[in-house]
């Protein structure tokens, strides 16, 4: 990936996101959402939407998905997407996956690495109000439960992709890090304070100063190794959020 530096900024006039309960905004095709209450101060509401139909099927037809400043023009639907998604949900990207491709997976399983999937539908990031993560729907399978405890029993390591991942797995770890089939909701906040139960390291992009995010990689890489970490990354000029570059953490 291209290392040039990038502002991190967010989408658009924070302004437009301002309203009051009650107010209603009309959508394309005739659709319509009503304002009811703040879920986070100044920043997400909760609403009624009327569009006459799914909201999967008229997010394909209308919507655009979330990009940073630095995208400098809409791209495709696909161009969001890893290669092991199968299930629509999430409003942004879980990037930490957008360099596998079919056959970099490929060679990765021949040379002995096995892949365990896990769900969970990212919610939207807050690189402007630097909030703790929202609850996310996530599912860990009985088989990916069964795959990461033999791994960590066996004297494997359990590599997640992706922070998102950290958070399914560790939701669904005992404090002894047996991880069992689970599914729900979860509001883990993974810190250095509470530490990790099932992951050994991690696949992560790079992330603002203040992001919750950081609190997770320091639990995982603990803090001399992320502070030269991010010395590096500015050093050299990577790339942040969605289409920036991917470091590996191990510890």
């Amino acid at each position: 990936m291209a290392r040039r530096a990038a502002p991190g900024g967010g989408q658009g006039d924070p302004a437009v996101r301002r309203g009051v309960a009650g107010q209603r905004y009309p959508l394309p095709g005739g659709g319509s959402v009503r304002l009811r209450e703040e879920y986070s101060r100044g920043r997400l509401w909760t609403a009624t939407v009327d569009i006459g139909g799914s909201v999967v099927g008229y997010l394909r037809a209308y919507g655009q998905p979330i990009r940073y400043g630095y995208v400098p023009r809409p791209w495709p639907l696909s161009h969001y997407q890893t290669v092991f998604a199968t299930e629509p949900g999430s409003a942004e990207m879980p990037s930490a996956a957008r360099p596998f491709s079919d056959r970099v997976v490929t060679r990765l399983v021949a040379a002995g690495v096995q892949f365990a999937p896990v769900l969970l539908h990212t919610g939207v990031a807050s690189p402007e109000a630097h909030e703790r993560p929202y609850p996310e729907r996530f599912v860990v399978p009985e088989t990916t439960a069964r795959l990461v405890t033999q791994a960590r029993s066996g004297g494997g390591r359990v590599i997640a992709v992706g922070t998102t991942a950290v958070r399914a797995l560790e939701t669904a770890a005992t404090a002894a890090g047996v991880v069992t089939a689970t599914s729900g909701w979860t509001e883990l906040v993974v810190t250095p304070d509470r530490g990790v139960r099932a992951v050994d390291g991690l696949l992560t992009g790079f992330h603002e100063p203040r992001a919750s995010h950081l609190d997770l990689l320091e639990t995982v890489a603990g803090r001399p190794l992320l502070d030269r970490m991010y010395t590096e990354a500015l050093e050299s000029r990577y790339l942040w959020h969605e289409f920036g570059d991917v470091n590996l953490i191990l510890p």
